[in-house]
């Protein structure tokens, strides 16, 4: 539908608007320069659960928002409706994928109070304009995402293993990938794990977990951020009776500029 740079040129209100309309696709390289955040929404009983979550695993969960149970809008974007504007969701219950609709409104509940956690995606334009590479983007593919053997800290009734991504950078620019990102710790920061898989209990790298293999180019490393799917695998583990949640790698788009969540920034 979209070239790869008419993506990266569209505002964020126009990108939600093809989302809205039944685009699906992951939204990494999409409406560059803005940050992206992933989304969890969970009955109010368990909100607390999910704040204390993230408040102790706040690498994998920054949060960025959180609303009003029932509210289907966020400070992070004027008019957006987070039932609907993201391209893909995921229905829980009782830890189970039992849906993965284009929209949410038929699932939703006046109870429900969602978080939004800052994306890696947000860093990715920040990458390119410091000239590196995106293997995922340059292949079409969603990011490649693996759960982990690293624990996170537990809050209350939700536990669950840290979920990482990870991008192929050349080996003379992993520095550099690693100083950018982590000006940005809001959105996940510097990355947790640079080469060797298996230290992260990762047997396979043609086969992740959530997103899509993405083939490396000779001189390249394996480079892993935390990542925002980390609640899902929390959900799996935790098994609450209900959330919602984004579909892996494809984001809700918000209207911020990734400037804001960079330290040092004017």
């Amino acid at each position: 539908m979209y070239t790869q740079d008419e993506r990266a040129r569209l505002a964020p209100e126009t990108a939600r608007a093809v989302f809205r309309s039944g685009t699906v696709e992951p939204t990494s390289g999409w409406s560059h320069g803005y940050a992206q955040a992933n989304m969890i929404s969970v009955p109010e009983d368990w909100a607390y659960d999910v704040l204390l979550f993230a408040q102790r695993n706040r690498k994998p969960c920054p949060v960025l928002d959180v609303t009003d149970a029932g509210a289907s809008g966020t400070v992070l974007a004027t008019g957006a409706d987070l039932r609907t504007d993201l391209p893909k969701y995921r229905v829980w219950e009782g830890g189970e994928l039992v849906d993965e609709p284009t929209d949410v409104l038929g699932h939703w509940r006046k109870d429900l109070v969602t978080f939004l956690i800052g994306c890696s995606f947000t860093f990715e334009f920040a990458l390119t304009t410091a000239g590196i590479p995106l293997r995922h983007v340059e292949q079409g593919r969603n990011v490649s995402m693996y759960v982990t053997n690293r624990q996170c800290r537990p809050a209350r009734r939700l536990h669950g293993p840290m979920v990482v991504s990870m991008r192929h950078v050349p080996a003379h620019l992993v520095e550099t990938a690693t100083r950018v990102s982590g000006l940005m710790p809001e959105v996940h920061g510097a990355p947790v794990h640079v080469g060797a898989p298996i230290k992260l209990g990762i047997q396979d790298l043609a086969k992740p977990d959530f997103g899509d293999p993405v083939r490396p180019l000779r001189g390249d490393v394996p480079v892993f951020w935390a990542c925002g799917v980390t609640p899902q695998a929390a959900l799996m583990a935790s098994r609450p009776p209900f959330a919602i949640t984004h579909a892996p790698g494809h984001m809700f788009v918000t209207d911020r500029p990734d400037s804001e969540y960079r330290l040092g920034a004017q």
